[in-house]
């Protein structure tokens, strides 16, 4: 196995060797439900299932942990603005998640844990801290407890920033100034402020309160996947300060925490950066309003996970076309190679240009390049009649696509349609009407040929005739 993964902490690629022989550990950043979520949010996901699917393809039995964070200040601040309990409101948003990530075939975490479940780990946590010399109480009575960022040398490493050329941690009370020995120190623990719901704050040492944002992740990590583990991933806007503070506050706890840092990019809106304010954020609603949950995936993982995704309307069109190529020959494919139904491919293997692609730091591009033309060199099988040779392809589409969590005769696409069983047989019922019409065209009984074209057009079926033989798809309104 060379599996290579670029590491933002290094900044070059890297042979991943898992710290457990057979075992790879995996936590990415998961939602802070605070509102719907957004195409940002699907992109990073459905990148780390993308992740998550090739480590299982290579053999390793994974742990994945996704987080919810389920307090923080954003979710307070929209609780009072709309009257709902904060986490009532934290849970409906939760459910919002949940339903986007099924709607698109991204695999359930082992794990998922919510912030406010892992309270007593996070006093542990910030315990040890101050014990080690890297955190500190506000010297009030405010509750707060901040890390100290010049006790730990190493700070900025991550992001490949020295620490002056940091911009101060984003507290915007003035009060929270005069509590800090620098600016820059990031909060640990918030002491319960009197605006604030009762039900928000948990006893702690040093004061009623609730966990800052950075120590949640590392608390749970540390349960879930103990104190190394292989890879923790996010979107790129989470390098600094989110996960910055997460490496810094582990290591300084003594913990090795992450050997591997894998942030996907993010998404744009034609070539501008999303946002509510000017109104051009992507929902889920409006991408499965537009076009099939497979189309979506198919769409939001055919990008290499570190570039940026613009995203125009007609990028669902596209990807649409590139589905149904795959999904027709497939159903083509099948009719000729496996009628009765229950296709099983003889092996699980992929192609070798299709594997090395995917080992080379999930370059998805190249893998993809693979699969098309494999779909082109199926049809020209069929077109054929070479048995062998369409065989060959049905189970080299099929393995590719069950990697990439693409195959459209996955029960999860049908159940999406509900229509997998009734276009096999639309498949078989057209590949004979194609085959008939194949013998007239060499017959030169055109009259014959034309007859079976109109025949299949007035049903909705378009016929594309080229050098690799006749290929047909369903006219979609």
């Amino acid at each position: 196995m060379t599996l290579r993964f670029y590491d933002s902490a290094t900044a070059e690629v890297r042979d991943f060797v898992p710290l457990v022989e057979g075992k790879a550990s995996v936590y990415y950043c998961g939602a802070t439900v605070q509102g719907e979520p957004h195409i940002g949010h699907l992109r990073s996901a459905l990148a780390f299932d993308q992740l998550v699917r090739w480590l299982r393809y290579r053999g390793l039995d994974v742990t994945v942990v996704r987080n919810v964070t389920d307090i923080d200040d954003k979710i307070l601040s929209k609780s009072a603005e709309s009257g709902e309990q904060w986490w009532a409101l934290a849970y409906r948003f939760e459910q919002a998640f949940e339903d986007a990530y099924d709607a698109l075939g991204i695999g359930k975490p082992s794990y998922e844990p919510r912030a406010t479940g892992h309270i007593p780990e996070m006093h542990a946590l910030i315990q040890q801290l101050i014990d080690r010399g890297h955190a500190y109480p506000a010297a009030d009575s405010s509750g707060d407890v901040y890390f100290d960022v010049r006790s730990w040398p190493e700070y900025g490493s991550l992001t490949h920033q020295h620490i002056d050329d940091m911009q101060a941690a984003p507290d915007v009370e003035p009060e929270f100034v005069g509590r800090k020995r620098d600016p820059r120190d990031f909060a640990l623990w918030k002491g319960a402020k009197d605006d604030e719901p009762a039900t928000a704050s948990w006893p702690s040492p040093w004061g009623s309160g609730r966990p800052g944002w950075h120590l949640e992740c590392s608390a749970m990590v540390g349960k879930y996947l103990g104190e190394a583990f292989d890879i923790h991933g996010g979107g790129l806007d989470l390098r600094f300060p989110h996960h910055e503070n997460e490496l810094a506050q582990s290591r300084a706890a003594g913990l090795p925490f992450a050997n591997f840092w894998l942030h996907n990019g993010l998404v744009t809106f034609r070539g501008e950066k999303m946002s509510k304010s000017i109104g051009n954020t992507v929902g889920p609603a409006e991408l499965l309003g537009t076009a099939r949950p497979l189309v979506v995936r198919y769409y939001l993982g055919q990008a290499n996970y570190r570039s940026v995704l613009d995203y125009r309307p007609e990028s669902l069109t596209e990807a649409a076309a590139a589905v149904e190529r795959i999904e027709g020959f497939l159903l083509k494919a099948l009719a000729s190679a496996a009628p009765d139904g229950g296709y099983q491919p003889a092996t699980a293997a992929v192609p070798a240009p299709f594997e090395a692609a995917m080992d080379d730091d999930l370059n998805i591009p190249a893998a993809l390049a693979v699969l098309h033309d494999t779909v082109r060199r199926g049809n020209s099988a069929l077109a054929t009649a070479d048995v062998d040779g369409t065989a060959a392809a049905l189970q080299d589409v099929w393995n590719m696509t069950d990697a990439l969590g693409l195959n459209p005769l996955d029960p999860q696409w049908r159940r999406a349609t509900d229509d997998g069983g009734a276009l096999q047989a639309l498949s078989a019922l057209v590949s004979e009407q194609l085959a008939a019409r194949s013998a007239a065209r060499a017959a030169k009984d055109w009259a014959a040929s034309d007859e079976i074209r109109n025949r299949l057009a007035a049903a909705g079926i378009d016929i594309a005739d080229s050098a690799d033989g006749a290929t047909w798809t369903v006219r979609r309104n």
